[in-house]
């Protein structure tokens, strides 16, 4: 029997009204709320109490002119000393965790396990313990971009030597925090800092051209699933704790939504930031996606290579990359227009993309980083995306999500930033049964913002850096969010502003500004353009 069109219309009207009414603008009762920062970025005591150098310290004491104000982290924030004040923003704010990153030349100067600086250890021991003391819990990145300055002399992450010892540092913070750390992230967005190697905008600047962000990218995530396989086989048993990294992913849009070749360049250019670590770790079936080997294999060939310049995995390492993750950590920030460009044999991993990047002029943007735009659905339609690529049963910790500006205290940009995007988010969550558990802003405070220095301020909390005493004050980002944490409601406005901004978004792409892959976020998230 057939249904009646009216009755078929009524049904479908139903459950949109019945979707509609459930997103509510209300969290669930046990999502998780947090700030981060990372040790080079807030710590400062550079060379005190037995830490070794690492890339950033040779990086800016070396090249002071690629720092947009010729700065460095020597003292940063001053952390170091000042953890407990960070803490309490985190607890005032009303948070459940604290996102940090422990510095690997802290705890072994030369980033081999022959020497273990216990005053290291003791200070995030110190760390942790005083996070429990206040209810809050650490979510802990091993390793944000700061590599010891004695494994960089071999090649770093171009180094396949390196994958032993990052394990077997990786068994070494198991062993010292894992009993009461029970979130781990291995590496930080394994993509940013891969670029490292492939210009010299950012260290460890060695300028690999076309080859160095696949080398460098393929030994962090051999790494990354050797330490996964440690804590299986050693300690997850006992400490019963998870176990990722975070991949940021920058929502790619077809410039022409009507072309198909712009449409074809966005997906690609996906696959290239996103893919190329998401596919090994979260697909069913592991290894880099067929369309990135296929792209890097034809260009490599094409420009005199005997074979890809993308390095293969053994079955072997398929195997055991593949699921090694407990969720997904996910940054994310902008979006970027993509439109397919002629194709070149110029070597360079952004070039393998044939695409030329952009945003609209008339998007809200950053006035600190030109790449940095407020466009909330990208949110969404990533995790719709990372949905549809690898199965609906991935739950999705959001582990920066931010916004930078002068470091004003009345940042109101920050707020319409952080109220849509997790206005979106909630959506995903609702109404495209995304399994995200958590939200972590980027950043806590104020701080050392890789190429930018101090001239772009993504904090929640103002450092004042011409005090020595390094004074934190609350900005009104601080208390929107403290009271979304409190309410575990987002303000219905924010809907509507989101709505508004999607409009804009859909606008004709007439006015658009080309952005330069080695200033922009693509290239290095903190840069200025």
């Amino acid at each position: 029997m057939a249904w009646p069109l009216t009755i078929l219309c009524l049904i479908v009207v139903s459950k949109a009204v019945e979707c509609a009414s459930s997103f509510n603008y209300t969290f669930p009762h046990d999502f998780m709320f947090g700030a981060a920062t990372a040790s080079y970025q807030v710590e400062g005591a550079w060379n005190v109490d037995g830490k070794g150098s690492h890339t950033w310290d040779d990086f800016t004491h070396m090249y002071p002119d690629r720092i947009l104000d010729h700065s460095n982290g020597d003292d940063a924030a001053k952390s170091y000393y000042k953890y407990n004040e960070d803490i309490k923003a985190v607890k005032d704010m009303g948070m459940q965790f604290y996102r940090f990153s422990i510095s690997w030349a802290r705890i072994m100067p030369t980033g081999l396990p022959n020497y273990i600086n216990q005053k290291g250890i003791d200070y995030y021991n110190n760390l942790i313990n005083e996070l429990l003391s206040n209810g809050l819990f650490p979510l802990v990145t091993m390793f944000h971009w700061d590599l010891p300055s004695e494994l960089q002399r071999f090649g770093g992450w171009t180094s396949d030597a390196i994958v032993p010892y990052f394990e077997e540092y990786a068994d070494c913070l198991f062993k010292n925090f894992g009993d009461r750390v029970k979130w781990w992230l291995t590496i930080n967005e394994p993509y940013t800092l891969a670029n490292g190697y492939e210009y010299a905008i950012m260290a460890p600047a060695t300028n690999l051209s076309g080859i160095g962000v696949y080398m460098s990218s393929h030994n962090m995530i051999k790494a990354h699933g050797r330490a996964y396989r440690l804590y299986d086989k050693k300690y997850r048993s006992v400490q019963k704790g998870k176990v990722s990294l975070t991949i940021p992913i920058m929502w790619s849009e077809a410039l022409n939504l009507n072309s198909s070749a712009d449409r074809k360049a966005a997906e690609l250019a996906l696959q290239h930031t996103a893919g190329l670590y998401c596919h090994p770790i979260f697909s069913k079936e592991g290894d880099y996606p067929q369309v990135l080997k296929d792209n890097v294999g034809d260009k490599s060939l094409a420009q005199g290579f005997l074979k890809s310049r993308l390095p293969q995995f053994t079955p072997e390492e398929i195997e055991y990359i593949r699921g090694s993750a407990d969720f997904l950590g996910l940054n994310e920030y902008s979006t970027f227009l993509v439109s397919a460009k002629e194709p070149s044999l110029e070597l360079s991993f952004f070039n393998d993309f044939d695409a030329e990047i952009s945003i609209p002029v008339q998007w809200i943007e950053s006035n600190t980083s030109a790449w940095l735009t407020v466009a909330p659905k990208s949110i969404r339609r990533i995790l719709d995306w990372f949905k549809k690529q690898y199965g609906p049963d991935w739950e999705i910790l959001v582990t920066e999500n931010g916004f930078a500006d002068d470091g004003h205290l009345d940042d109101n940009t920050r707020i319409t930033y952080l109220g849509t995007y997790l206005t979106e988010m909630l959506q995903a969550m609702y109404m495209d049964h995304s399994k995200v558990i958590g939200h972590t802003v980027w950043s806590l405070i104020d701080n050392f913002e890789w190429s930018s220095g101090y001239t772009s301020k993504f904090g929640l909390y103002h450092v004042d850096f011409n005090d020595p005493e390094r004074k934190r004050t609350p900005k009104k980002s601080s208390f929107f969010m403290a009271n979304i944490t409190k309410t575990k409601q987002i303000p219905k406005k924010y809907g509507k502003i989101a709505r508004r901004i999607d409009d804009v978004e859909a606008t004709p792409r007439s006015r658009v500004k080309l952005l330069n892959f080695t200033d922009l976020g693509m290239g290095n998230r903190h840069a200025n353009a």
